[in-house]
């Protein structure tokens, strides 16, 4: 006897598929105009992944003789896909509200970088901390975000800087893609600052030739999976020479690149990024014309972080002119001790707001995109038979409504599912 499908969301008034048709991505144009269908219902298998999708008399007849482990009627509601955020920190110990008084004050991130503040004070508390405090509040902070509609998240080491605890972040973002339900796709970001006491060169030298030969051993073993290598390639930090380094031998273990660069400083981290074969480039304020240019032709990623720009007073990322020119654009919370954002919602309302996105760009970022950016888009970031079962259903009679109302979130999201399964109910 066949196994019962999962779940029925039934008779949704929206349904925001984002792709149709296979697309890893969805750049200029396509990312303008979502597919969107009205009337719908939508079937997940036994196995957690979408069986079938179309409206909501088709699949009633295509499935009339099944029963369900669950049904959810979504009349006058709308069905997105879960949403992704390309870009966490959320492994740390030692609030910062401190330095938030301070940068409301006029200090820059530079200025309390070099005070001993920033990563440096993050990095003293997560390294005081147990494996299991930082699992702890892990746990919790990814339970703020799925409430918050987020099924797929990356997350990053790079508040321990050392061996032994950068390792100790990364068995805490291991045992949590473990167990959790939240999906995770795990980043090491050793290269987050320069260590107390070491020039960049001697941080980039150790990096190659003890942390990443662990990290590979470690995988070979089945103890750990890391997806992705992540250099904060800045001015006073890591030059574009160290990082290329880190980044490339990164690489030749089979990581995904995926880092920070042009903040603070233009650095021509666009263009490495693009050279390198990066999967991403986060951040990307200061980014030239030529960096544009070069992401576009590589198919590089630009993960953009409105929260930041925002919450540091920087300029805005030039979404507008990457976008019009073809690059593939992403979002992040960059959820983090300096920006303490779980919400996707709010950062696609900044990204409409203050980067000028218009709404279905701003949803492609968040879902489509952002899946790419990870290397996940052939299984998340879009309503397609195949895909696996991650939805948000909002009680609102359209979509628009998740990045309209500021703030809103919380009232708006009903359901948040991953795999067919609920997680959370409102």
């Amino acid at each position: 006897m066949a196994s019962r499908p999962r779940l029925l969301l039934e008779n949704a008034r929206q349904a925001v598929l984002v792709s149709a048709r296979g697309e890893r991505f969805l750049a200029g144009a396509a990312a303008r105009g979502l597919a969107v269908l009205e009337g719908v219902s939508l079937v997940v298998g036994a196995d957690g992944f979408i069986e079938a999708i179309g409206p909501a008399d088709v699949i009633q007849k295509q499935f009339s003789e099944a029963t369900f482990e669950e049904r959810i009627d979504c009349s006058g509601k709308c069905i997105l896909p879960g949403l992704v955020d390309a870009h966490t920190h959320p492994v740390w110990a030692g609030e910062r509200v401190h330095e938030f008084v301070m940068k409301l004050a006029g200090a820059t991130y530079m200025d309390i970088h070099q005070a001993g503040g920033g990563i440096n004070f993050t990095v003293e508390r997560t390294r005081q901390a147990s494996e299991e405090e930082l699992f702890r509040s892990l746990q919790q902070r990814l339970q703020c975000m799925l409430r918050a509609g987020t099924t797929l998240v990356e997350c990053k080491s790079g508040y321990g800087l050392a061996l032994k605890e950068e390792l100790k972040m990364l068995r805490v973002i291991e045992r949590a893609r473990r167990e959790l339900p939240v999906g995770i796709s795990a980043t090491y970001c050793g290269a987050h600052a320069v260590p107390r006491g070491k020039t960049a060169l001697e941080a980039a030298d150790d990096i190659i030739s003890n942390h990443l030969p662990k990290l590979k051993e470690l995988g070979r073993n089945g103890e750990m999976h890391i997806d992705n290598i992540d250099v904060f390639c800045e001015e006073g930090v890591f030059d574009l020479d160290s990082t290329r380094r880190i980044l490339q031998s990164g690489k030749e273990m089979g990581l995904q690149i995926n880092f920070h660069g042009d903040e603070l400083h233009p650095m021509r981290a666009a263009e490495l990024g693009a050279e390198l074969g990066a999967r991403a480039v986060s951040h990307l304020e200061e980014v030239s014309d030529a960096g544009i240019t070069a992401m576009a032709a590589a198919g590089c990623c630009a993960v953009l972080l409105p929260t930041t720009a925002y919450m540091l007073r920087l300029k805005q990322p030039r979404a507008r002119k990457m976008l019009d020119e073809g690059v593939i654009v992403a979002l992040g919370s960059d959820f983090n001790p300096n920006a303490y954002c779980f919400s996707m919602p709010m950062v696609m309302h900044l990204a409409c707001v203050n980067m000028r996105m218009s709404m279905p760009e701003a949803l492609a970022a968040a879902t489509i995109n952002a899946a790419y950016a990870l290397g996940k888009s052939h299984t998340h970031g879009s309503l397609e038979v195949g895909k696996q079962g991650d939805f948000i259903v909002i009680n609102a009679s359209r979509w628009e409504h998740l990045i309209y109302q500021f703030g809103g979130h919380h009232e708006l999201i009903e359901y948040v599912i991953v795999k067919g399964k609920v997680i959370y109910k409102k």
